[in-house]
């Protein structure tokens, strides 16, 4: 495969690649010399299930192992007990060593569901980072001032606003960036959030008299609302480790855009392929829930195995020609602060409509149900605590709890 081929693969779904003009020359070197590039992406194992927006990562990773480069999958056992301040707004509790490497041993099962486990090498940060005296930390904090940290956007928000930094958080992006050091890494991966903790690397490297790595990063994937960062804690995610069932369904539930998005990020459909199936859909030649049928196979088969998504699919047809309740369903825990919530917002915050003109039309047309009562009131607000089916059309249908 030619370099610009190459490129055109890792390319797929990319934001920024810094810089792409020294990825291209470390390419032609491997080529030419037959030396794979080693590719590197770190997970802190801060939870013991991975989700669908983890796993944009490791489909690039795939890219790049099917390209004939050597990959690291890097378990940040070490920087998980201090937590990632990336998008926080308070210091993150440190988890123990031991919820730690609970949490790895899950990590080094699932990802083996997209990687190739002969070709992937997992390694853990504490095997150099655990030796640092006091001295290598030191020295390592020396390396950056404060007020490059604090060119951050989220440190800078915090320092603005007088919200407490601590100290161990300054030393994250330097740890993470040591992490491409002792691998002596040509590229890491990360998404659009880390950009700052992966220039940081660069800087190390080229103080350490190393090549400065190319960095590329990936789109943070929008969960079930459309809206916000797949996220456990925002209950709009799809787990690697959910039913099967549960992945068909909750794929079929996100709008015709986002469905576009996710074959780009998470599909094994081709470029081209890809495009065809843009152009069909543009000119209405496929419909979209074919579309989505079809990616909800391959995701479910590829967690599940080959033919449960067949399966899976055939359940949710099963289902729906019923006109049944679905079992299985996308959940969202939403916090009202004693405050009402208007019905038309929450069908838009929950993604069963794009907005809450979308949903106050929904509601005039009849189309609304709420615990399968019918809802006419276009202004109606929930002002009781509690757990909600909220359902638009035949198809669409969320679990909200209010609390």
């Amino acid at each position: 495969m030619t370099v610009q081929e190459q490129m055109s693969i890792i390319k797929r779904g990319a934001v920024e690649i810094l810089v792409e003009k020294e990825l291209v020359e470390k390419l032609e070197k491997s080529q030419k010399t037959g030396t794979p590039l080693r590719i590197k992406a770190g997970f802190d194992p801060t939870a013991p299930d991975l989700h669908l927006g983890h796993t944009v990562l490791l489909h690039k990773l795939r890219q790049f192992q099917q390209l004939g480069h050597e990959i690291y999958f890097l378990i940040g056992d070490f920087t998980g007990m201090i937590g990632d301040p990336t998008g926080k707004s308070e210091t993150r509790k440190a988890l123990t060593r031991e919820d730690v490497l609970k949490n790895a041993e899950t990590y080094k099962t699932q990802v083996f569901k997209i990687l190739d486990p002969e070709k992937t090498r997992v390694v853990f940060n504490s095997e150099w980072l655990s030796d640092m005296t006091a001295t290598d930390m030191i020295s390592l904090a020396a390396k950056y001032t404060v007020a490059r940290m604090l060119e951050r956007d989220d440190f800078g928000k915090r320092y603005a606003n007088q919200l407490p930094i601590s100290i161990h958080e300054f030393l994250y992006p330097l740890i993470q960036g040591y992490d491409s050091v002792a691998l002596k890494a040509d590229v890491e991966l990360g998404g659009t959030d880390q950009k700052f903790n992966l220039l940081v690397g660069r800087e190390l490297q080229r103080e350490s008299g190393q090549t400065p790595q190319s960095v590329i990063t990936m789109p943070l994937l929008e969960g079930l609302d459309g809206v916000n960062k797949m996220s456990k804690s925002l209950g709009n995610y799809i787990g690697i480790n959910d039913p099967a069932d549960e992945i068909f369904g909750k794929i079929m539930s996100i709008s015709d855009q986002l469905m576009l998005k996710y074959y780009e990020l998470l599909s094994d459909m081709s470029i081209n392929e890809l495009e065809v199936l843009k152009e069909g859909i543009r000119n209405e030649t496929v419909h979209p829930m074919d579309a989505k049928k079809r990616l909800g196979r391959e995701i479910v088969d590829r967690y599940h195995g080959s033919g449960k998504g067949a399966e899976a699919e055939e359940h949710f047809v099963e289902r729906f020609k019923e006109n049944k309740t679905p079992d299985e369903m996308p959940e969202f825990n939403i916090e009202t602060d004693g405050k009402a919530q208007l019905l038309c917002k929450l069908l838009a915050q929950t993604g069963v409509t794009v907005s809450n003109s979308e949903g106050r039309r929904a509601i005039k047309q009849g189309g609304v149900k709420i615990n399968g009562e019918k809802i006419s009131d276009e202004n109606l607000e929930i002002h009781s605590p509690g757990d909600y089916v909220l359902q638009v059309g035949k198809r669409r249908f969320v679990k909200v709890k209010l609390s």
